[in-house]
């Protein structure tokens, strides 16, 4: 490979470029993003406070990594609000003002709101059989094998299936109780 080109890249493609928008553009960009990813695909949305881009600080002075900035933080500086957007190709990002925050999460809501018709339903099919294989389980536990059948001769076999059978059954026991009771401690202990 040469020295200078990029790995993984085709046709002058930004991926992995995190690219600054104006609030308007963002919204029109996302609703594109939402649009393409209608029928089959993943959008990664984060929200989250902008230490790296005070109000007093020009977007010119940004830090995409977050990293706070080395001038001194007042109380009284207002931070702006830092939301990305990915579909894991496209990578965008918005810094909205304090002051104009309400209005923003207004039409953001109301694209999220339209956006979300494309979500599908939970298979519920699929839980409800594992809670019967899981509620079996339990039953199948709960009884006990009746070890039967000849010491020797006919029989023989089955016996000693059973006996291997109820000392697995045995150590399934002792395995559910002990998980019982970690979930029991981890409960009380939040």
């Amino acid at each position: 490979m040469q020295a200078g080109t990029s790995k993984g890249k085709a046709k002058g493609d930004s991926e992995g470029q995190m690219e600054l928008l104006d609030n308007e553009t963002f919204l029109e960009r996302l609703k594109g993003l939402f649009e393409g990813t209608k029928s089959k695909g993943t959008v990664w949305l984060t929200q989250k406070r902008s230490f790296s881009a005070l109000i007093k600080n020009d977007v010119d002075t940004y830090d995409p990594n977050g990293e706070a900035p080395a001038v001194s933080q007042n109380d009284d500086a207002e931070y702006k609000c830092l939301l990305r957007a990915t579909d894991g190709h496209v990578k965008f990002e918005t810094l909205i003002l304090s002051a104009e925050l309400g209005k923003f999460h207004a039409a953001y809501a109301a694209l999220l709101k339209a956006s979300m018709a494309t979500l599908r339903k939970r298979d519920k099919k699929k839980e409800k059989q594992k809670a019967e294989q899981a509620a079996l389980w339990k039953k199948k536990l709960a009884e006990e094998i009746v070890i039967e059948g000849a010491k020797r001769g006919n029989g023989r076999r089955k016996r000693v299936r059973r006996i291997k059978a109820a000392i697995r059954q045995d150590e399934e026991r002792k395995a559910a109780a002990k998980r019982e009771e970690q979930r029991s401690k981890g409960e009380t202990g939040v």
